[in-house]
């Protein structure tokens, strides 16, 4: 049974352009994650792989438009599911993004209703906090060290890019 799931929009104070830099390079995922959570978890330019309770899940990015989508498949995971990233100019000038996340997965009917809550509530937890980062403030779970770090890694890769 095929689920959709969609994220709530989030205006990120950052440019299209910005935001989409940050998330083209599957291996800024890893920087994003604490240091306590990085074990077991491998990327490189297309791909992130993690062993989450046993199971190996892996995402591939399987299309990505310039400034304004990326698309992500399944690379090994025990149920079949995709998304994409939404990079949407708000028409106003102001070098901001309508930022948003849809997510579908071939889960059973028991999957779908154990899981689509906990999966919209993640996918909105990270709209929101991309909103903070994008406002100066701390998005929540994360300390200001991490962050730093954060910031540095990308900032070093987007040099790179």
């Amino acid at each position: 049974m095929n689920t959709e799931i969609k994220s709530k929009h989030g205006i990120v104070s950052k440019s299209p352009f910005e935001l989409y830099m940050a998330f083209v390079d599957m291996r800024n995922f890893l920087q994003m994650l604490p240091e306590d959570k990085r074990q077991g978890v491998e990327a490189d330019y297309d791909t992130i792989t993690a062993t989450v309770q046993g199971f190996k899940i892996g995402i591939m990015v399987r299309d990505r438009v310039p400034y304004s989508l990326i698309q992500f498949i399944d690379n090994g995971a025990p149920f079949s599911f995709g998304g994409s990233l939404h990079f949407d100019a708000v028409p106003d000038g102001s070098q901001r993004t309508d930022f948003h996340i849809e997510f579908h997965a071939d889960l059973n009917l028991m999957m779908k209703m154990m899981l689509s809550g906990k999966i919209k509530e993640a996918l909105d937890r990270v709209v929101d906090g991309l909103v903070s980062v994008s406002e100066g403030k701390m998005p929540e779970g994360i300390d200001e060290e991490t962050m730093r770090k954060m910031q540095e890694e990308l900032a070093k890769r987007q040099g790179q890019a």
